[in-house]
């Protein structure tokens, strides 16, 4: 989508002609490169033509499929390396090939303060030094002793053990000593409410616990007495060695002490239990890995059995969509490591010997909300070369940027927008442009550290106009994936040079993926132009089913006759040309209205929150009703505008609770749905209502992958509901 040019016709010559002089310097060195030679003698070709070429194809040429990447087209990869089958083994094959090279990396806090704004609140800033890095042997070294421990605290191989901790280095550390001891390590997002967290830990019958201060603190304290088998409490900061007021039979640990302990019975200097054998028995590729608890987005959260192999195959997958992963390569964590996303993603970089280094949405740039101000965020200090994110961070990123754009002086915003459309030109016909690269896009580049050469989309749709602004601004490419918990997060990814929007990219190296008519939905592998259904993924990567939910189990998961294991997703997909894959709706939210028109509630949500007037959007439909209604987060500045033209005045509270504040960003809302026929008249909403307060996962209204929480948001509007449906 290309900015809106209102230029000065001059300025506008000008630009084209440094243009076309610095197009006729550049194009022949750079249309040499782009035909470079394969190892094998043959050539990629340029990008444009790359990206045009088949990325999977019918296995049997049928067109619900099955559908294979052209280069897994005989057989599914399932592992990276020959005979690394099993995460333990994965670990201790990077720590052998790359020992002394930086691993996990933490930013020293050197101070912290609290911070009175001008409305009242109170908000704590920290002042941060540089990344301190563990080596992938010290790493190895840790996580052995930690395993080690465990044992001698009484944790037996096979028997599940939980980690509810934030994103940081000691979080993998735990993990690999349970992928070592063959300790099934459930895992459990740390936003989650108090009987959520009371139930994974109750259905896994865990009695050891690795968590944080923090955590212990403010969400584990409140729920131990209802969590009858906790026996030990691991926690991983360095802490005070005695916890008064804490229920009785519970014994709390520093990782520290569990460690030293690990390194004096792994020594045989010192045994603890005398009947705990030293030898750990190493786990089969077969063997539960992780029981990963989703974040309940369609209700109480589930356990994912998800084997060795299955987690080993779905980042083989992974891998082979990102060209050139090495050592060389820095990798940013702060999304939740309770989600398949980043856990997958983390894993991955280990496998290749990249370095991680760690942070949190809040202080993850310069401008986030717990960075002191004149210090630097993460993405500064790290300059990281990978990232992942999800959509709603990103379209964060976007709207911030362009309104920016917006403050800008004339000049200013004349030579972005010429920059923008002309790099977008030259995006679609395969080309870069180093230039406008350094010139313009370096300033918004350097937002994420300047050096990011791939970000990884995941977790929902991004839209075409973010994706599009990522492209350009942050020169680098954006590799959509689409993947569920119970496929290991592997699906799709779209190719680095697929510079195509609305799309997710082919299957994976590793699975495979068939199409199975919706006949209610209206959706047929028989659908002209192209093959139309729900998805379903198949391969090594599928996981072993849900915990404990053998009825769900037989409705979600099958076995094919050649004992392949299959996922139905519930998602709706179409199988282009090309064999992309591209995400068209979703049964659960679909909805039939009263006079019989189905509406795609994602659909809606997704097109509405293009407009810059709205940062989040749930659309609500009651089969029972002949309209769509919606809840809406407004973009505070966006909004402040717009009732500042209508000279409409109030708190914050008072203009989202105004109904003439609700009508005028109805009007402004339908007015962007039917610019460029975007929606059908029925699928706009008909009313809305504003939400002062924005949907955090703090408030328990979206996951920690900002997905809505629809139960919880009907729940949480309800009244609104009945006065917007009772008021016809």
């Amino acid at each position: 989508m290309k900015l809106k040019e209102d230029l000065n016709p001059m300025l506008l010559l000008l630009f084209h002609l440094m243009v076309w002089i610095y197009t006729v310097i550049t194009f022949l060195p750079s249309y040499l490169l782009s035909w470079v030679s394969r190892p094998d003698g043959s050539f990629y070709g340029s990008e444009e033509e790359r990206a045009k070429r088949a990325k999977a194809r019918s296995v049997l040429g049928q067109p619900e499929g099955p559908y294979r990447a052209v280069s897994s087209m005989k057989k599914l990869v399932t592992s990276l390396h020959p005979g690394v089958d099993t995460l333990d083994k994965m670990f201790e094959y990077a720590a052998m090939r790359f020992p002394h090279r930086d691993c996990l990396g933490t930013r020293e806090v050197i101070s912290e303060e609290d911070e009175r704004q001008s409305n009242g609140k109170v908000f704590k800033k920290v002042f941060l030094g540089e990344y301190r890095w563990l080596s992938y042997k010290d790493t190895l070294t840790a996580a052995t002793h930690l395993g080690s421990g465990l044992a001698a605290l009484g944790q037996r191989p096979k028997t599940n053990i939980a980690i509810f901790c934030e994103t940081r280095a000691e979080w993998i550390i735990a993990a690999q000593a349970c992928f070592t001891y063959n300790f099934p390590l459930v895992t459990i997002y740390s936003t989650l409410g108090g009987p959520a967290i009371a139930h994974g830990l109750n259905e896994t019958q865990v009695t050891h616990i690795i968590t944080s201060r923090e955590l212990l603190e403010t969400r584990l304290k409140a729920i131990l007495t209802d969590v009858p088998r906790l026996q030990h409490i691991i926690v991983v900061d360095n802490t005070p060695t005695v916890w008064p007021s804490y229920p009785r039979g519970i014994s709390i640990h520093n990782m520290a002490a569990v460690q030293k302990l690990g390194a004096r019975h792994e020594n045989g200097s010192e045994s603890v239990l005398p009947s705990q054998p030293r030898e750990r028995k190493a786990p089969l590729p077969s063997d539960i890995a992780v029981i990963m608890y989703t974040s309940g987005s369609t209700g109480i959260p589930k356990g994912v059995m998800i084997s060795h192999s299955n987690i080993i195959a779905g980042i083989t997958g992974m891998a082979e969509r990102i060209p050139n992963l090495c050592e060389e390569d820095t990798y940013i964590g702060y999304l939740p490591l309770a989600h398949v996303l980043e856990l997958s993603a983390e894993l991955v970089c280990v496998s290749h010997g990249c370095r991680i280094g760690y942070s949190s949405p809040q202080t993850l740039a310069d401008q986030s909300t717990k960075i002191k101000k004149g210090s630097k965020g993460d993405t500064s200090v790290l300059q990281p070369t990978l990232m992942a994110a999800v959509p709603e961070i990103m379209d964060r990123i976007y709207k911030n940027v362009m309104t920016k754009v917006e403050e800008m002086n004339c000049v200013q915003r004349t030579l972005f927008i010429l920059a923008y459309n002309y790099k977008l030109e030259q995006l679609a016909k395969g080309y870069s442009t180093p230039l406008c690269d350094r010139l313009v896009f370096r300033k918004v580049r350097s937002l994420l550290g300047g050096r990011t050469r791939v970000l990884l989309s995941g977790g929902a749709p991004l839209s075409a106009a973010t994706q599009r602004f990522m492209n350009v601004c942050f020169c680098c490419p954006v590799g959509q994936g689409y993947g569920l918990t119970e496929t290991c997060g592997a699906g799709t990814i779209s190719e680095l040079w697929d510079y195509s929007t609305g799309r997710v990219g082919g299957p994976l190296v590793c699975c495979e993926i068939k199409l199975k008519d919706w006949v209610e939905g209206g959706y047929r592998s028989t659908d002209k132009p192209h093959p139309r259904g729900e998805i379903l993924i198949g391969g090594p990567n599928v996981t072993m089913g849900y915990y404990k939910k053998d009825a769900k189990n037989q409705e979600d998961f099958f076995v094919d006759e050649n004992g392949q294991r299959w996922f139905c997703t519930g998602d709706i997909g179409e199988f282009q040309e090309d064999g992309c894959l591209k995400i068209i709706d979703r049964k659960k939210d679909l909805v039939k209205l009263q006079a019989g028109e189905y509406v795609s509630l994602g659909k809606v949500e997704a097109m509405l929150k293009n407009c810059p007037l709205i940062d989040n959007i749930c659309a609500y439909a009651n089969s029972d009703e002949t309209y769509v209604i919606g809840f809406v987060v407004p973009n505070q500045k966006q909004l402040l505008a717009l009732v500042d033209q209508y000279g409409i005045r109030g708190s914050w509270e008072e203009l989202c609770n105004s109904k003439a504040v609700e009508e005028l960003v109805l009007r402004v809302i339908t007015e962007a749905a039917l610019t460029g026929e975007k929606l059908e008249r029925f699928e706009i909403p008909r009313k809305i209502r504003l939400s002062p307060e924005p949907w955090t996962p703090e408030t328990g209204l979206v996951t920690d992958a900002f997905k809505l929480k629809r139960k919880e948001l009907k729940t949480h509007y309800q009244d609104d509901i009945e006065r917007m449906y009772g008021g016809k």
